[in-house]
C-alpha cells in the first residue's frame, strides 16, 4: 500500500524541488522527515526511487501553510534533503526555493491575486525572516512567461521580486556571531557573518586558490576541501551552533576580486560547490562586502549595489546598510510550475493523516 500526496514539482531560482501544503504532510517532525526522504528517494546517489535529482539543488522541499504572523500572509518552512543519506535539515533558509512559494501560495488559493502584481508577504519559519515576494499576476492570474533571465537557468520567464527583511541575526541573533568582523581560523582569515544564512567567508588566495576556479577544479583538490571542512567546524563552534558535521550551517564562501563584478564568490553546500549561487548566501556575502572590516570588504570593488560573480554568472544584489544594520536587501528571480499531481510513499511510513487518526482514536484491546 501506499499514500498519496499531493504536491507541485517547482523550478525555483536555480533549485529544484516539490512544494506541499503543511496540512497534507505529518504533523510530527520525525514522521515528516521520513516521508520526505521516501518522496525524494533518499539515501541513494541518484535518488532513483524518489522525485530527487541526486544534487543537493534538486533535493530541496518548500512547505507551505497560512501564517498567523501579523507580517506575513503565508509561513514557509524549507526542508534540505540530503542525496545520500538519511537527513533532513530544516535549519537553513533557501532564498532560491523561497521563489515559488509566491505563485505556489497564490495558485494554491492561499493568497488572493491582484491585478498586474501580487506581493506575497512570506515567513521563513526556518530562520523568521520576512520577505516581501512581488509575483507577476497579469489579469488577475500567475503567469510565468517573461524576459527575466538569471544565471544558472536557460531561456528566460517572469520577473519575481524578493526583498529580505530582518535578515541580520537569522539563525544566531547576532550579524557577528562572535562579535568581530575579521579573525583567523589556523592562520587564514575569516569572516564569520549571519545575515540571512550563517557563513564563513575566506579570501581564496589565502588557501591557495583562485575564487574564480571552476567548481570541479576545487571539488577535486581533496587536500582542500578537507581544509575547509575543517574550518567550517571550528566556525560552526566559534559561531554559537555547536558540532556541526550533520549540518548545512555554516555554509563556506571563497573570495576573490573580479574585473567585471563587486566580487568574484565560490559558495559551498557545504561539501561541494554551488553550480550557480544560493540567494541567502549572496546576501550573507552583499552584505559583508559593504560592512568595513571583513574579508569581503577588503575584496570588494566599491559602488552601492554588490554584484557576485559566481559559476553560472552575476548575481546583483540591492541593499541598504546603516551602521551595523541591514535594512533590507534584494534580488530578482523567477520560477516555474513543472508539474502538479501526487507523490505516492510506502505506507509503512506514513499511512496518511485520516488513516493515522483512526489508528490513535481505535480503543486499547481490554485487559485479560
Amino acid at each position: 500500500m501506499q499514500t498519496a500526496l499531493p504536491c507541485v514539482l517547482m523550478r525555483a531560482g536555480t533549485s529544484r524541488g516539490p512544494f506541499f501544503l503543511a496540512a497534507d504532510l505529518p504533523a510530527d517532525p520525525p514522521t515528516r522527515d521520513a516521508v520526505l526522504l521516501a518522496a525524494m528517494g533518499s539515501a541513494h546517489p541518484l535518488q532513483v526511487d524518489g522525485l530527487g535529482g541526486g544534487n543537493p539543488l534538486t533535493s530541496k522541499v518548500a512547505i507551505v501553510s497560512p501564517s498567523a504572523h501579523p507580517d506575513a500572509d503565508v509561513d514557509y518552512l524549507f526542508a534540505q534533503v540530503a542525496v545520500d543519506r538519511q537527513v533532513v535539515d530544516t535549519a537553513p533558509n533557501c532564498g532560491n526555493m523561497l521563489a515559488g512559494v509566491g505563485p505556489f501560495a497564490i495558485e494554491a488559493g492561499l493568497v488572493a491575486a491582484r491585478a498586474a502584481v501580487t506581493t506575497v508577504r512570506v515567513r521563513n519559519v526556518n530562520t523568521g525572516a520576512l520577505v516581501e515576494a512581488r509575483v507577476q499576476t497579469p489579469g488577475g492570474t500567475v503567469t510565468y512567461e517573461g524576459t527575466a533571465a538569471i544565471p544558472g537557468v536557460a531561456g528566460t520567464a517572469a520577473p519575481i521580486e524578493l526583498r529580505f527583511r530582518r535578515i541580520a541575526g537569522a539563525r544566531t541573533g547576532r550579524l557577528f556571531p562572535t562579535g568581530r568582523r575579521q579573525e583567523s581560523l589556523d592562520g587564514v582569515p575569516a569572516t564569520l557573518i549571519d545575515c540571512a544564512t550563517p557563513v564563513m567567508l575566506l579570501p581564496a588566495a589565502a588557501l591557495g586558490v583562485d575564487a574564480g576556479a571552476c567548481p570541479a577544479v576545487i571539488e577535486a583538490d581533496r587536500a582542500l576541501m578537507d581544509r575547509i571542512e575543517a574550518l567550517r567546524l571550528a566556525a560552526g563552534r566559534r559561531m554559537g551552533l555547536g558540532d556541526v558535521r550533520a549540518s548545512v550551517l555554516p555554509k563556506p564562501v571563497l573570495l576573490g576580486p573580479a574585473a567585471d563584478a563587486t566580487l568574484a564568490a565560490r559558495y559551498f553546500t557545504p561539501h561541494t560547490v554551488h553550480r550557480a549561487m544560493a540567494v541567502t548566501g549572496g546576501l550573507a556575502i552583499a552584505a559583508a562586502a559593504r560592512l568595513a572590516g571583513t574579508v569581503a570588504a577588503e575584496l570588494a570593488a566599491p559602488g552601492d549595489a554588490v554584484r557576485l560573480r559566481h559559476p553560472a554568472g552575476v548575481l546583483d544584489v540591492a541593499l541598504e546598510v546603516a551602521g551595523e544594520e541591514v535594512a533590507w536587501a534584494g534580488v530578482v528571480r523567477t520560477a516555474r510550475r513543472l508539474f502538479e499531481g501526487k507523490v505516492l510513499v510506502p505506507a509503512r511510513i506514513w499511512p496518511g493523516r485520516e488513516a493515522a487518526d483512526r489508528r490513535r482514536e481505535r480503543p486499547l484491546p481490554a485487559a485479560a
